[in-house]
């Protein structure tokens, strides 16, 4: 290597961009690019080609100043479009609008042709983007669908159609793991729905324990019972809300004991309501052991969604089975504290009781 060379290979290496285009570093798209004299092209710092020769490298602000010297864009990076994550936002957004309109739900197959790729491609970009599988998606808009079909007064028969279902069977095969109770009780507001509950108290506060046929469906957590009852209410505005007798005291007794001491393990039927995606993280959330914690970007990245740190903060937000799906447990990045929706000193407390059993 001529001193000249080696004397370029140095003034690279001493570039903090040459860390980016080595670590391919897609924070760095968009703030420059690099181009390899020896293949004449230019490319973004996250191009996943061969990293180059340090010598060989020249970085440029903008892709009109590298093709201005000459190089042309990577074929594989293609630096002179949108960033690859842009792009596949919006053939998602495109795709999501596509399932929105469509009188019957599109299979992966038909979502794939018209984003002319193949359907593996297609199914990891869309789990990537949105966290949810094309088919959960669809399942999702399906059940919000019928919901707004129920509540706007139509027919049973009429909301199964509109909603894309092309039979009544194939409906009712779903209908109570999409609703929590059958159509007719969904379009009175729960007018047949039985929830029992109970509120009993611990060294936290009131805490409400409510079940319907399916599970626990409410755990809440607070310093007055009567505004837990009011909650419990505007959850099941036309549900039948029958007070717990002796023996559902002694379910309230076991998740008090819980509560108090964390060792004796938490294992209940659960009545679990939320989205595609809402479910994922709270079964996230299930698995991080007792004593442990998971920051709400650690979690993104278990459900396959990196992007959706966001989304998750929500979804933990409106959790409504305190302690049994544990979103104390989650903590933000630094180690700190966030928010907790029955209170950062109930978090806190719980957190100290976990880490002593």
């Amino acid at each position: 290597m001529s001193k000249q060379t080696e004397k370029r290979a140095d003034t690279v290496l001493s570039d903090p961009q040459w860390v980016s285009v080595v670590a391919r570093d897609p924070k760095a798209d968009g703030h420059f690019y690099y181009s390899v004299k020896t293949t004449g092209v230019y490319c973004r710092p996250s191009c996943g080609s061969r990293t180059p020769r340090p010598e060989n490298v020249s970085f440029f602000l903008t892709a009109a100043e590298a093709e201005r010297a000459g190089f042309r864009p990577c074929k594989r990076c293609k630096p002179d479009q949108r960033p690859l994550g842009d792009r596949h936002a919006e053939l998602v957004a495109s795709l999501c609008r596509q399932i929105g309109s469509a009188e019957t739900p599109p299979s992966l197959e038909m979502l794939a042709q018209t984003a002319q790729m193949s359907t593996f491609h297609l199914h990891r970009i869309f789990k990537t983007v949105t966290g949810v599988t094309p088919k959960a998606y669809v399942a999702a808009h399906r059940a919000k669908k019928i919901r707004a079909e129920l509540i706007r007064g139509g027919s049973v028969t009429e909301a199964i159609y509109e909603a894309g279902y092309n039979s009544n069977g194939r409906f009712y095969e779903e209908s109570n793991r999409l609703l929590g109770m059958t159509p007719k009780s969904f379009q009175a507001g729960g007018a047949d729905a039985v929830i029992r509950f109970a509120v009993g108290e611990c060294s936290l506060g009131a805490i409400l324990v409510a079940t319907s046929e399916r599970g626990v469906c409410a755990i809440l957590m607070g310093d007055d019972p009567d505004v837990l009852v009011r909650d419990l209410q505007d959850r099941f505005p036309k549900a039948d809300l029958i007070g717990g007798d002796t023996e559902f005291e002694k379910l309230v007794a076991k998740v008090v004991g819980f509560v108090e001491v964390p060792k004796l393990g938490l294992e209940l039927p659960l009545d679990v309501r939320g989205t595609a995606f809402q479910q994922r993280v709270w079964q996230a959330l299930r698995e991080i052991p007792a004593g442990s914690t998971a920051s709400y970007a650690e979690i993104a990245q278990r459900i396959g969604a990196p992007k959706a740190v966001r989304a998750v903060a929500g979804a933990c937000a409106v959790n409504a089975l305190a302690v049994a799906i544990p979103c104390h447990r989650v903590v933000r990045n630094d180690g700190n504290l966030s928010g907790y929706r029955w209170g950062v000193e109930r978090k806190q407390a719980l957190l100290e009781r976990e880490a002593k059993a």
